[in-house]
């Protein structure tokens, strides 16, 4: 059998902590392997090991056979190695061609020859369908966008060895079916792809073998097609998961947040980002707004918490006008916002987890006095937040979050805005990036919160999470609102039909 890659009997200790234990994981030549694990299971660390990034304290490495040593990502790059990182490795300053080139310029005489780079990234754009705007910059375009820069970055640099790290993550369902059919088109011509998943359904769909992390050790490696989803979820959480979500029967009361006409316009958009919408979330129901990437789910997010200006329009919560309050003021009133970027908007990523439990709650008495921080009140809360949430870090409550698998970043926040008791949860895809045992257990929080009353509105790119949990669907398309749907009546085609504007519902007509 032709190995690509042979990772052998890999240690990795971070202090105290063994993040791999005696792992062996190998590669065939024109397969997709994917790698499957809980959140902090070991799956980026062994990868980042394969990449570079990190030096494992035991065991070996062979590329095509030959024993190799593997000591920074430029030496992966020359055994022809790509990465495409969980957490996206972009310069915000750059444009997209200049992100993509970065490390791989054509000089002469000084100068960056940017116009055969441009044919040839264009080039790759198209014959793979990453439709991409070289000339934009990095900060302006969305975590999609900036997924396939990921993609086109690994693609221009003539790699055979694919690493994709949690790829479909913040992806649309049709960026993802698209994802899947480029995996399948490289693996044809040739190349070799390791995919980091959670997603059982894409693993059956696209892999041709599994192999299964828990808890930094190898628990085996399985064949795709004759291994059912309830087989490899149970290797993977070492437990039997429920993948039905129980909801009690609604019942609606008072409107807790209302947003009446709202307008949002960005400095780089000729149209309306957000065109002149309204509705309610009631106390004890999740309403869902649905919607492909981009037509204008986050800035409706933004303009409601506060992190974008409106232009036109009212928020009300409770009652209340909070269109102009500060971000502090509406968390305070009863607002919890779990964000889409968890880096950008979530968390302080060289804080550690006690100090970023309570970024927005260190001013209240339980946690200062007099102006100083009670240090035990603090630690002793992130500990309890741990236990409760399962938050897995290499040094608990001291752990800094930077160092955190992205899942357990993402949990963190979970914790710190639901424990707040909030009136409103303004939940932007909650589960991204969550194993399916975590995923379980934030649908259960979110209709935990509903049940006792609350308010959810969630946003949200699954279609099955869309159809699952919510009792209400709004779908968004070029900043309007299309339908406004009940999930028990609709099919996913239909919600697939509205979210890609060939439908609408009468009372949303123009």
């Amino acid at each position: 059998m032709e190995y690509v890659v042979e990772m052998n009997n890999i240690t990795k200790v971070f202090g105290n902590f063994k993040a791999l234990d005696d792992v062996t994981f190998k590669l065939r030549k024109g397969e997709v392997h994917a790698l499957l694990g809980e959140n902090g299971a070991g799956k980026s660390t062994l990868m980042s090991i394969l990449f570079g990034l990190y030096q494992a304290e035991k065991g070996s490495i062979k590329i095509n056979e030959k024993p190799v040593k593997i000591n920074n990502p430029n030496d992966a790059s020359s055994l022809k190695i790509g990465m495409v990182h969980q957490h996206f490795k972009l310069v915000h300053n750059f444009t997209v061609l200049e992100s993509i080139i970065l490390g791989r310029e054509t000089v002469k005489m000084g100068v960056i020859k940017k116009d055969e780079a441009r044919k040839k990234v264009i080039a790759l754009s198209e014959r793979y369908k990453l439709r991409i705007d070289p000339d934009a910059y990095i900060s302006d375009i969305t975590v999609g966008m900036q997924q396939r820069v990921e993609i086109l970055k690994m693609l221009y640099s003539d790699s055979e060895i694919l690493i994709f790290d949690e790829p479909t993550a913040v992806l649309t369902p049709q960026e993802i079916d698209e994802l899947m059919k480029i995996m399948k088109e490289l693996v044809s011509e040739g190349k070799s792809i390791i995919f980091i998943s959670h997603k059982l359904n894409e693993i059956k769909k696209v892999a041709d073998r599994c192999t299964v992390l828990r808890k930094g050790k190898c628990i085996g490696t399985v064949d795709v097609e004759t291994t059912s989803k309830e087989q490899m979820s149970e290797m993977m959480v070492g437990r039997k998961i429920s993948f039905n979500i129980e909801k009690k029967d609604i019942k609606t009361g008072e409107a807790v947040l209302e947003v009446k006409n709202l307008t949002i316009k960005t400095k780089d958009s000729k149209k309306n980002k957000v065109n002149n919408i309204s509705f309610a979330v009631r106390g004890g129901e999740i309403l869902c707004i649905a919607g492909i990437d981009g037509n204008g789910q986050s800035e409706l997010v933004y303009g409601i918490t506060g992190l974008m200006p409106i232009n036109e329009g009212q928020v009300l919560l409770k009652g209340k006008d909070i269109t102009k309050e500060s971000i502090r003021k509406k968390s305070v009133d009863g607002m919890s916002h779990i964000p889409e970027d968890r880096h950008k908007h979530g968390l302080i990523l060289d804080f550690d987890l006690k100090q970023n439990a309570v970024l927005q709650t260190y001013f209240k008495p339980r946690f200062q006095n007099k102006g100083f921080i009670k240090f035990n009140a603090v630690a002793e809360y992130a500990r309890k937040l741990i236990k409760q949430y399962d938050i897995r870090s290499p040094r608990d409550e001291d752990s800094i979050v930077r160092n955190m698998s992205g899942g357990n970043q993402q949990k963190l926040i979970v914790a710190r805005e639901l424990d707040k008791d909030p009136d409103i949860v303004i939940a932007v895809q909650p589960t991204r990036g969550l194993d399916i045992g975590a995923t379980e257990y934030i649908h259960k929080q979110l209709v935990a919160q509903r049940d006792q009353g609350k308010a959810v509105l969630l946003v949200s790119l699954e279609l099955d999470e869309v159809m699952d949990i919510s009792d209400r669907i709004l779908v968004m398309y070029e900043g309007e609102i299309v339908g406004d749907l009940n999930p028990k009546e609709i099919t996913v085609e239909e919600l697939g039909l509205y979210m890609a504007g060939s439908k609408r519902s009468g009372g949303y007509e123009n």
